[in-house]
Formats: structure tokens, sequence, C-alpha cells
């Protein structure tokens, strides 16, 4: 199967759960986003969900309760297909991106170097047991996490969310790809090595 059939796959699995199973799912990874962060400081970026991906309000809000600072992607408007991130707080006005995706509106005095950032929750649209990722076919993650590949932001630590149903043996790779060590599904906080 390409990567192609199985990102439709998996996105048309997502679409069909029942809205009482996406809201249980949306509050069980929230509660194990809590879980992860207990005790710590620091900066989380977590994502705005779009088009069926897990509701990140639940966690975005348990992000809060914990005292963890949120940003959120935004596309970069000059460096194309990278992503920035700025300072999300519940009265920070959002705007639709080109892709339909809210985010907040750009300003420069709100943006937060990567290498501030300790967790960055990505969407994805699958996953393997070996920490591949599938995304939607952008790469705007792969670019962002490059550094981290490389070791040059020791404190970022990936982690994906996403519903169990998400899972799949074995995701194609391509050389850019970049594997990460977590996972957190309703029913479970994957960590690979």
């Amino acid at each position: 199967m390409t990567r192609d059939e199985l990102r439709r796959k998996l996105q048309q699995a997502r679409a069909a759960l029942s809205e009482t199973s996406r809201r249980q799912a949306a509050d069980a990874v929230a509660q194990r986003v809590a879980q992860r962060v207990t005790g710590q400081q620091g900066v989380a970026a977590i994502f705005l969900s779009f088009a069926n991906e897990l509701d990140t309000t639940p966690s975005i809000d348990a992000l809060w309760q914990q005292g963890i600072r949120t940003v959120l992607p935004v596309l970069h408007p000059f460096a194309k297909g990278h992503l920035l991130f700025l300072n999300y707080q519940p009265d920070t006005p959002l705007l639709n991106n080109r892709y339909g995706i809210r985010e907040p509106r750009l300003d420069c005095r709100q943006v937060v170097p990567l290498a501030a950032i300790n967790w960055l929750f990505m969407p994805l649209v699958g996953f393997d047991q070996q920490g591949n990722r599938l995304g939607m076919g952008g790469g705007y993650y792969d670019r962002t996490l490059a550094q981290w590949r490389r070791g040059a932001l020791p404190r970022l630590q990936p982690i994906g969310l996403a519903y169990d149903q998400q899972r799949v043996e074995a995701i194609p790779t391509a050389a850019w790809d970049v594997p990460i060590n977590e996972v957190i599904t309703p029913s479970r906080h994957w960590q690979f090595t």
C-alpha cells in the first residue's frame, strides 16, 4: 500500500468515528497529556484540530490547568513549508490559514523559538511501533523536526496525538521522514526507542 493509499484509508477510519467516540477519545488523551507534563514547567506547542483530527481542546485546557504555557503553529510567511510558533491564550485572535486551519494572527512579538519549546504535540494520520509517523503530506513537521533529529534541540520532546485506530503495522518511510519517540492515544502512551 502506498503512503497516499494508507493516508486515505486512515483518514476514512478517523472520519467514521462517532461523535461520542471522538469526545471520549479527546478526554482520554487530555488526561494522558496532563500526566505527561505533571510536575514540570515549560512550553508546549500543540495544534488546533482540523478535518476529523483528534480534538485538542481538552488537551489545551489540561495544559493550561497544569500551568504550562502553550503555543500554536503558524504557517511561516516567508519560508515556504515551515512553521512558526506563537503564544496562545484563551483570548488570542485566530484566523484561518490557506488550508482552513485556525492559527493566531501573525505578531512577531508573540513568536516563540523552537529552542524554547519543551513538548511538541503533533497531529498525525498514522503511526507504527517504530515511531514512524504519517502526516498530511506537506512535510511541515518533518522540516520542524530536522534540527531535533540532528541533536540541535535537546529539550524538545516531539509527541504525536492520535486515535487508537491510527496505529498500523508499518508506515512506508521516505528519507526525509523523522520518526518520533512518543505517541499518545486514548488507550495508551506509546514510547519508542
